[in-house]
This record gives C-alpha cells, sequence and structure tokens, in this order.
C-alpha cells in the first residue's frame, strides 16, 4: 500500500516569501482552473522524488487522492498538501530541497501562464520572440549568473543506465568540479544525477562554495526524470523545446554521456542547430563520452548519424571513451574560446544570444498519429532540417513511452507510424533495435519492451543533401 501524509502546509522559503497583496492574489488566481491540473501533475512528479516510477500516467494512477492548493497566510502563500508521498517528508516534515523545488514548479507554471503565454509583449509566433521567452523565465527564476564567469556545463544522458555508467559520469562531472565548472542537466537520475554529485565533491575539494547544479525540465517529462536532491536550482520550461533551447542558449559546451531515445532526441536537436549555416562559425563544445563498456553504444550513435546527415555532422562533436580527465580539458579549453569569441563580439557570456535557432524548431511538435507519419524522413531537404525531423520522430518515442498524453494516444489509436526512405529508415531501425536490446528505453522491468511505434520504408527518388 502506497504511504501517503493526510494533509500540511508547507511555506515558502526565499524566492517567494515576500510578495505584495498583489502578487500573491495573482499567484492564488492563475494556479487555478485549467493551470491547476499542470501545477498537481507537477508537483506530484517533485513529491516522488528518488522513485524509480518513469511513466507519469501510472504515477497520477498510484496517487489519485493527492491534491495541491494555494492558499493565502498573513499576506502571503502556503502550499496545502493532500495524500502527498510519504517518502517526501522526515518525521512529518517536507524535506527542504523538496519543498524547494515544489515552489520552484508553482514559479515558473504560474510565470509562464501569467507573463508570458497572456502577455502580448511576448510574440511567440517568431523566432526572436521564444528566445526572448526563454530568457525571461531563466532570469525570473534567478539562475542566470550575470556576474561570474564560471562556465556551465550540459550533461545530458539517460535515467536508466548500468552502474559502470553511472560511476562514469560521477567521475567526469568530479573532474569539471576540481576545474570549478558549474553542471547542468534534466535535473533527473541516472546521468544527470552522476555529474551534479561528481561536481559537488569537485567543488568541496576546491572550496568552491557557489556551485550551481541546475536542473532544467518540462511538464511532459517531468515524472521520468523527477529532480534529484542535488538540484539547487530547478525550471520548469513550457514544452520541451523550449527546454532544448535553454540548455544551448544557458549552457557553454554539452556532454553527452549513454542514454535512450531521449538522448538522442536532444543530440539531433543540437545536431541541427551547428549544421546550420548560419551557426558555422560558433564554437561550442560537444562531447560524446562513456567508460569502456559504452564504446560500441557511441559506435552505433556515430554509425547512425554517419548514415543518415554525413561527415560534416560527425565533425561537430568528439568522441571520447573512458578518460574523464580529457573530457574535463577538453571543455575547459571550449568554453575558454568561447569566452573570447563572445567577447570580441559584444556578446553576453551567461546567455548564448548569437545563436541561430530556426522557428520550426522552437515550435512545440505535438506528437500525434498524424504528425508523426507526416515527418519528412528523406535525403530531399537540407541536411540540418533532416536533423530536426528525426529529433521530432525521437520526441515523438519518448512520448509515446513516457509521457501521459502519448500513452493515451497509443492506447487508444494504436502504434506510431514514421514513414521514410530506406536509407534513413534503416539505420533508424537498427539504432531503435539497439536500445531496445540494450534496455535504454525505459527503466527496466519484468515485462519485455513494447515498442510504441512503427517503421515504413518506401522508395522515394533520390535526392543530393544540401
Amino acid at each position: 500500500m502506497t504511504q501517503t501524509i493526510s494533509r500540511t502546509r508547507i511555506s515558502p522559503q526565499g524566492y517567494l516569501d515576500l510578495l505584495s497583496q498583489m502578487e500573491a492574489r495573482r499567484l492564488l488566481e492563475t494556479s487555478k482552473g485549467e493551470v491547476q491540473s499542470l501545477f498537481r501533475s507537477c508537483s506530484l512528479a517533485v513529491l516522488n522524488c528518488g522513485k524509480s516510477l518513469d511513466n507519469s500516467k501510472k504515477l497520477l494512477e498510484r496517487f489519485q487522492d493527492f491534491d495541491i492548493r494555494v492558499c493565502r497566510e498573513n499576506g502571503g502563500i502556503q502550499l496545502e498538501l493532500t495524500n502527498a508521498p510519504a517518502s517526501a517528508f522526515v518525521d512529518g516534515k517536507i524535506i527542504r530541497g523538496i519543498s524547494e523545488h515544489l515552489f520552484s514548479v508553482l514559479r515558473d507554471i504560474v510565470y509562464v501562464e501569467d507573463e508570458i503565454k497572456n502577455n502580448p509583449g511576448f510574440d511567440l509566433s517568431t523566432s526572436r520572440g521564444i528566445t526572448n521567452a526563454i530568457f525571461y523565465i531563466l532570469r525570473n527564476a534567478g539562475v542566470i549568473r550575470v556576474d561570474s564567469d564560471t562556465g556551465l556545463v550540459v550533461c545530458w544522458g539517460g535515467h536508466s543506465i548500468c552502474r559502470e555508467e553511472y560511476e562514469y559520469t560521477k567521475e567526469v562531472g568530479h573532474q569539471l568540479g576540481l576545474r570549478c565548472l558549474n553542471i547542468c542537466t534534466g535535473c533527473g537520475p541516472g546521468a544527470m544525477k552522476g555529474p551534479m554529485k561528481g561536481a559537488a565533491i569537485g567543488h568541496s575539494k576546491q572550496r568552491f562554495y557557489n556551485g550551481q547544479y541546475l536542473g532544467i525540465t518540462e511538464p511532459g517529462i517531468i515524472a521520468a526524470e523527477s529532480p534529484n536532491p542535488i538540484v539547487n536550482d530547478l525550471v520548469i520550461m513550457p514544452d520541451i523545446e523550449k527546454r532544448l533551447e535553454a540548455f544551448v542558449r544557458a549552457g557553454h559546451g554539452v556532454i553527452v554521456f549513454p542514454g535512450g531515445v531521449g538522448t538522442a532526441e536532444e543530440i539531433l536537436f543540437l545536431l541541427a542547430i551547428l549544421l546550420d549555416p548560419a551557426n558555422k562559425d560558433i564554437p561550442f563544445p560537444f562531447i560524446l563520452s562513456g567508460p569502456s563498456s559504452a564504446k560500441d553504444y557511441f559506435r552505433q550513435i556515430d554509425t547512425f548519424i554517419s548514415q543518415t546527415l554525413g561527415d560534416e555532422a560527425r565533425s561537430k562533436y568528439q568522441i571520447i571513451v573512458n578518460d574523464p580527465e580529457a573530457v574535463a580539458r577538453e571543455m575547459e579549453r571550449g568554453i575558454a574560446q568561447i569566452r573570447e569569441f563572445r567577447k570580441e563580439r559584444g556578446d553576453t557570456f551567461f546567455y548564448n544570444w548569437l545563436l541561430k535557432i530556426r522557428h520550426d524548431f522552437q515550435k512545440p511538435f505535438d506528437p500525434t498519429h498524424e504528425n508523426m507519419l507526416a515527418l519528412n524522413l528523406t535525403g530531399n531537404q537540407s541536411t540540418f532540417e533532416l536533423a530536426g525531423n528525426l529529433r521530432k520522430a525521437f520526441s515523438g518515442i519518448v512520448a509515446g513511452n513516457v509521457k501521459k498524453a502519448g500513452i493515451q494516444a497509443i492506447e487508444e489509436r494504436g502504434l506510431f507510424q514514421l514513414r521514410g526512405e530506406t536509407d534513413i529508415m534503416g539505420p533508424l531501425d537498427t539504432l531503435l533495435k539497439a536500445f531496445v536490446k540494450q534496455q535504454r528505453m525505459k527503466i527496466p522491468t519484468d515485462q519485455q519492451y513494447s515498442p510504441c511505434y512503427q517503421l515504413l520504408q518506401e522508395e522515394f527518388e533520390p535526392a543530393l543533401k544540401n
């Protein structure tokens, strides 16, 4: 039987503890209605921190009686929790880090609804408008450190990895921490927790007491990647596209550890940007790394990219196996190059305004059966456009695996279908089968993985890739 705490109230400590009457009223009003369901599901994921369930639909079913409300208290606000997971409490008191994350959920969801979506000053139909909105969300969350010249390293990888791979991510994080570099991940377990844990030790050794462990998530994925306890800055972006853009705008380089379809989605998103001719001269360190046992994994990724996107795409990243020090040194060198590059061009170090991200890559992709089938997975387009469409294909598979809406769509209408030319669908099929064999699709269970997709190969007129 699932243990819960029947009823409790918690008060903010820090960001939301001093509010005007107008601010408190707006928080109270905006957190109701349609936003309440979103606020409830994200809050439950935060309270479920440390548990292995990676399915948002099952999480909501397990805690059907859970509720959370914003209440007025002495001119400010409190959160009232009903039937919350007992694992979030110690001796009846909520764990402070989880409490902070709950108020981060409230802050971001209400801010986006009240200040971004309902604000005519933000034109989300333009690329510039979306990039500005992402900056405002990050700034409102207080995670942009304007006065710091310490690099922020983004680490991507799976939330379900083996012990050897996890220990490797910790060692890389440790080497980054010894160089006083900060860490940003998707905030969850596995390859998102390991680098933060290692960096925290490295920071402690260097007496670097202002380390940042930034977690960036979004409502559809938070149940699969509940914030790990090391995260000291949590931001919830409105959708996966804004989450991905926030990584590359705030971060100074990316390290990719072994993962599954979500990690492949992230790799392809970044490749789509770096392959854009508009970004040709912009430095951005991009490293794929893991222990010796992950050598075949990276070979599969590299082969897939080579067969679908070509050698130019392969030139955008390095693969470093079983050498955490080399990874950290290369990242430090790359960040130094970025610092000089932006200084010469008058760009800010704390937010990458120069990077061109096309509007089609920024628009939220809704993984419906119609949209998945309509994806252009042929060579009859530029290489960066193909990378963007492959990213959407992986995003749809992630939705079908772990997101509530995607799971329901599969249950109601059957498998997602992806259609493309043989030269692309063949390598895609090979890569996905490798992920299944290595149990990289979801957290392993006693049941065999059941694909949420079907691949259709067709013959198309050959076309040269631009």
